[in-house]
């Protein structure tokens, strides 16, 4: 979430901010490959995340979104429709929790409705695997 907030506010380069973001941390190599996927696939898919952030939440531009809203809402839509390794329910509540901790007061009933409204893709893909 931090790496997607710097590269969304900043425009920096996402193999920097990965780089600078990883350093000194004490991760497992799988974790490390799990945030890069999860990076890189948001970057690589934002113009159909951003479609799909329009197409369930029409009332409001993305580009009008704050930071915090506008990246877990991508990093959970990646998760939900590309990655497909997230189950649903996890990858919306952990998007809650950070809309909780990072966002506005409203962020988490926000995050939670526009991912509700995704998910219905979501499990049908699942059920179609």
């Amino acid at each position: 979430m931090q790496a997607l907030y710097e590269i969304d506010s900043a425009g920096h380069d996402p193999a920097e901010v990965l780089q600078h973001q990883l350093a000194g941390k004490q991760l497992s190599d799988d974790n490390r490959e799990f945030i890069h996927r999860l990076v890189n696939g948001v970057v690589s898919h934002r113009g159909e995340l951003d479609a799909n952030i329009k197409r369930f939440a029409p009332a409001w531009p993305v580009e009008q979104l704050s930071l915090v809203d506008r990246n877990i809402l991508r990093l959970a839509i990646f998760e939900l429709l590309f990655d497909n390794k997230a189950l649903v329910k996890v990858a919306i509540n952990e998007a809650v929790e950070l809309a909780k901790g990072f966002g506005s007061d409203n962020s988490a009933r926000f995050v939670n409705g526009v991912l509700s409204s995704v998910s219905s893709l979501a499990l049908k893909d699942q059920k179609g695997r």
